[in-house]
């Protein structure tokens, strides 16, 4: 996959493993549905994280055998995902009052 950068220049996207990363999202022509169901996967993602961090949290207090190290990594993973998730909301919002701010 590609992205047509300013002055017509082509750069190779990376192949991305992380569930948080834009590198496993489809495109607009590839999804039936768009820019929702690209928005309910984006949220998906979030939950998922912020599921599996409050799973390993909870295994550790109830005396799992859980890495103390990997539950930190987990629930910053998670922390990080929803700070992301929130700043792509206001700034959808910012669009939003934008274009509604617009004469035609």
């Amino acid at each position: 996959m590609s992205v047509n950068l300013l002055g017509g220049m082509v750069a190779p996207v990376p192949a991305a493993t992380d569930p948080l990363s834009l590198g496993t999202m489809t495109s607009p022509d590839q999804s039936s549905g768009g820019f929702t169901d690209v928005m309910k996967g984006a949220i998906n993602q979030v939950a998922s994280v912020q599921d599996s961090a409050t799973q390993q949290v909870s295994n550790l207090i109830q005396g799992g055998n859980a890495d103390m190290s990997k539950v930190m990594i987990s629930v910053e993973k998670a922390d990080v995902a929803f700070q992301l998730m929130m700043q792509v909301r206001n700034k959808i919002v910012s669009a939003y009052q934008d274009i509604e701010k617009m004469q035609f």
